[in-house]
């Protein structure tokens, strides 16, 4: 019997993970994912709660799942995430009755478990129009299998190496809602490394809350740097091309990492490395563990080792108790530093943290946005100033999908561009384009020989 899956996504590049190893679980009892949620047999609604907004989405998706399930009895419905947490979710079942399964980050075990039981299984897998690489490992219970769309046409996943978090900023619900800091076997990882890549996947992002203590919980194993090297190892044979890993704490960046980065081929010269404020008494009430002096001399150490490196970082607008003064110290630091992205947040109290339970919300909302907003503006601008340098410039494009009429990719260092090219398939190749237009969000290339597109054609898109 033909049965179905939707999975609704919100939140972090660890929760997009977690729904794939779900949809890969599903996919081996025969479940196919569906475009419309109406007619899909089981309904996931992954949830993210670091910020309010977040969680209010998650609660928004599921109160419209209601009336789906009142009128298909029958129908699976799930929820996952953060909003779950690792701990019993009573409260939850109570709160929505109608909730089926309450599965905790990445974990997607009692999903499954509730489709054996009740025999909800799909048709089984056919492997006939499957790559015969992927025919006897179709067997493999560790596999990672992608949706069947997915294979052969996604071109960038996620892989995380380590689950939770112990580091426990006064602002940060994850260690509360993902639990302690687990890092996952190298044998596990090189194995979604390996089932990823012979299923087409040609970059690889290796996921942790802290990604640089991989390894730091088991002792005196591999760390970070070692993993990337095995990685960057095994990918070489399976046409991997490029390696990423994030996202990165200023205290565990060691110049090891660094010089790993800079030395091998396919790990790609992008950082992120989060700051989140500039103002070293709004650092200590955060519990972060460094200075600005620290970042600022991380950052020069960065740039020092890694040519052409790209470095983002986050920020936290209207912490408790910041003034004006304090806010001023984090846009002087970004004004210098001029680092390639900022993801900008405005601090929302988020239950069971210290900065909750201790510290009043008194930054005024007008003012948390109007903070942001102007260091938005100023991203904006030093995004644009540095794009500008690639102008005329010959680059490397990992090309990703296709996207109005255009081939879009991504440069090393993670910068989006557009390519004008109608000559032929281009996903999942890396080509040389010569960026001939630049934005503060993304640029345009062509490849050699294709005319200058006109300037009414060009796309700027600002990613989330």
């Amino acid at each position: 019997m033909a049965r179905s899956y939707h999975i609704w996504t919100l939140g972090c590049q660890m929760n997009v993970a977690d729904s794939q190893r779900l949809a890969s679980e599903l996919e081996k009892m025969g479940f196919r994912a569906s475009e419309q949620p109406d007619e899909a047999d089981v309904l996931v609604v992954n949830t993210c709660v670091v910020r309010q907004g977040a969680e209010e989405k998650g609660v928004s998706r599921l109160n419209l799942l209601r009336p789906i399930k009142q009128r298909y009895p029958d129908k699976v419905i799930g929820l996952m995430g953060c909003m779950v947490g690792v701990r019993d979710p009573l409260p939850l079942r109570k709160r929505f009755p109608y909730v089926d399964v309450f599965m905790a980050p990445s974990d997607p075990e009692p999903m499954i478990d509730f489709l054996h039981e009740r025999g909800l299984e799909g048709e089984a897998i056919s492997v006939e129009d499957e790559a015969r690489s992927l025919r006897d490992a179709i067997q493999d219970e560790e596999l990672l299998l992608l949706p069947a769309h997915e294979r052969g046409t996604l071109i960038s996943a996620h892989v995380p190496v380590v689950y939770g978090c112990s580091h426990a900023c006064a602002f940060c619900i994850i260690p509360f809602r993902r639990g302690v800091e687990r890092s996952r076997s190298v044998g596990e990882i090189v194995a979604d490394v390996r089932s990823l890549t012979r299923q087409g996947v040609k970059e690889i992002t290796l996921l942790g809350q802290i990604v640089d203590r991989y390894g730091k919980d088991v002792g005196d194993g591999p760390d970070l740097a070692d993993l990337l090297r095995l990685v960057h190892e095994v990918g070489s044979g399976e046409g991997l091309e490029r390696i990423r890993f994030l996202t990165s704490h200023p205290k565990w960046m060691t110049d090891k990492l660094l010089d790993t980065v800079a030395e091998l081929p396919r790990i790609m010269p992008h950082i992120e490395v989060p700051v989140q404020a500039g103002d070293d008494e709004v650092l200590r009430r955060m519990k972060r563990g460094y200075t600005q002096e620290d970042y600022r001399r991380l950052i020069a150490r960065i740039r020092e080792r890694i040519p052409e490196v790209a470095i983002n970082t986050d920020i936290i607008v209207g912490f408790p108790g910041e003034t004006e003064a304090q806010f001023m110290q984090t846009y002087t630091l970004l004004d210098e530093l001029k680092l390639d992205k900022i993801h900008i947040a405005k601090y929302s109290p988020r239950p069971q943290t210290v900065s909750e339970r201790t510290m009043a919300d008194d930054v005024p909302e007008a003012e948390k946005e109007d903070r942001r907003k102007r260091l938005e503006d100023l991203h904006a601008r030093t995004s644009a100033q540095i794009n500008a340098s690639f102008l005329g410039r010959t680059v490397e494009v990992l090309i990703e999908a296709r996207q109005h009429d255009k081939w879009r990719g991504r440069t090393p260092q993670n910068k989006l561009v557009f390519v004008n090219d109608d000559s032929g398939d281009r996903l999942g190749q890396v080509v040389n384009a010569e960026i001939i237009w630049t934005g503060p969000w993304s640029m345009q290339g062509r490849l050699p020989g294709t005319q200058v597109m006109p300037q009414a054609e060009v796309i700027e898109l600002k990613e989330a």
